[in-house]
């Protein structure tokens, strides 16, 4: 039996779910590394098994986003389909191979005293995820956090509400059978604005937030949080081809890192081009991404190039369109290519398109950025693309974790120190 009041408020709903997740945290913790596998193949096998169930509270929620109107882009966020669900089982099953983080000895040494010191990965504890759409970040957190130890308290959007219900049902009918209690995974199902501040200050029972979604949400809660936060960031991306690039190869770049998804984080928004290469290079890439359904949106010299494209204007440098709009800009050096990222850029993924070795080189040290490429597109940025498996956005801060938000991302360290009546001077 569940305990909510029947006329619960939405802090009491709230606070219900993260003290559960608290007193299950510490069974988490201690779960072997075989048991983790294995409830993590079964979650994979449930949401295949399930996945008419699944399918059929995700079309509830696709149907209300289309009377709502929602933009394509961001639609495409809501939807589940059968080969989507087949790439979140592969993804849960991809965590449970990788190794398992926690009890992980960083180093080791013995003081002159005969301390053994040791630093060990353990647990963070219990993660709070606040985020919108996309329900297979539920998949994805859950996964996550279960092999890296931790309990979870899961804030979805209104929007995916359905889904999320309907995911946690199955997942909570695959680990039961392996002693995990309820409150190890907690959806908080109420879609009140209170019920999102009250676990931003819930700090007796969360250790850790992550934000993922607009910059609106993510904005509020690292700055309204009296948590630690690991803030997942926007994505005004840019791709730069520089003077020396092959034209081709720029060309497959830029429409990729802008087309093949436009609506996630790590697309292109902008894409600034080298001054003596511009006339060669702009007409036909912006006839090609007009042929494709992108408004592009330019400078001066662009404009004086292609007169089809509209007059960019200073907020347009600055905007994440997460849509099918793209800034153009021409750059007179690679130096002013830089200081353009530097002042409109989010820090989340760059990209320089080149043949000169030096170019490349200056490029990567002065971009600071998450990820930073050359000869690539931004759509790279991205937990399974990198090696690292399901991961829970991209950071563009410097603490705790920079980059995506991975496995080891979600544990800590602590200290373990073993003596033999030893006793300070």
């Amino acid at each position: 039996m569940r305990d909510e009041p029947s006329a619960a408020t939405p802090e009491e709903l709230v606070e219900i779910a993260a003290r559960r997740a608290r007193l299950a945290a510490p069974v988490v913790a201690a779960l072997s590394t075989r048991v983790k596998n294995a409830l993590l193949n079964d979650i994979a096998q449930g949401v295949l098994d399930e996945a008419d169930f699944i399918l059929a509270a995700n079309e509830r929620d696709v149907e209300a986003a289309e009377r709502a109107r929602m933009p394509d882009p961001l639609l495409d966020r809501v939807i589940l389909t059968r080969p989507r669900l087949a790439a979140i089982a592969d993804g849960v099953r991809e965590v449970a191979a990788f190794a398992d983080p926690v009890g992980e000895v960083l180093r080791g040494s013995r003081r002159p005293n005969g301390l053994l010191i040791r630093e060990v990965r353990v647990p963070l504890g219990v993660v709070g995820v606040i985020y919108e759409s996309r329900p297979d970040v539920t998949i994805d957190a859950i996964s996550l956090c279960l092999k890296a130890g931790n309990a979870i308290v899961l804030r979805g959007g209104a929007d995916v509400q359905e889904s999320n219900r309907a995911l946690l049902e199955v997942v909570r009918r695959a680990i039961r059978p392996h002693g995990i209690p309820d409150g190890a995974i907690e959806l908080i199902e109420s879609t009140h604005p209170r019920a999102t501040e009250h676990l931003l200050h819930l700090k007796e029972y969360v250790d850790v937030l992550i934000p993922r979604g607009s910059p609106a949400l993510i904005r509020h809660v690292c700055g309204s949080s009296t948590l630690p936060t690991i803030e997942t960031g926007t994505g005004n991306c840019h791709v730069f081809v520089e003077r020396t690039a092959r034209l081709e190869m720029a060309a497959d770049i830029a429409f990729n890192a802008k087309v093949q998804r436009p609506g996630a984080v790590n697309s292109m928004e902008t894409l600034l081009v080298d001054e003596p290469i511009a006339g060669e290079f702009l007409p036909p890439f912006a006839a090609r991404m007009q042929a494709a359904g992108v408004e592009l949106r330019g400078c001066e010299r662009c404009r004086e190039l292609c007169p089809s494209i509209r007059p960019a204007t200073e907020e347009d440098w600055y905007t994440e369109y997460l849509d099918l709009i793209l800034a153009v800009r021409v750059v007179a050096a690679i130096d002013e290519a830089i200081t353009h990222i530097s002042r409109y850029g989010t820090h989340l993924s760059e990209a320089i398109v080149t043949q000169d070795y030096f170019a490349a080189r200056r490029f990567c040290e002065r971009v600071d950025s998450a990820a930073v490429y050359v000869n690539a597109s931004t759509r790279f940025t991205d937990g399974y693309e990198l090696g690292l498996g399901a991961e829970l956005g991209i950071s563009t801060q410097k603490l705790h974790r920079r980059g995506p938000i991975s496995l080891r991302a979600l544990t800590t360290w602590k200290w373990i120190v073993q003596g033999d009546g030893q006793v300070r001077d």
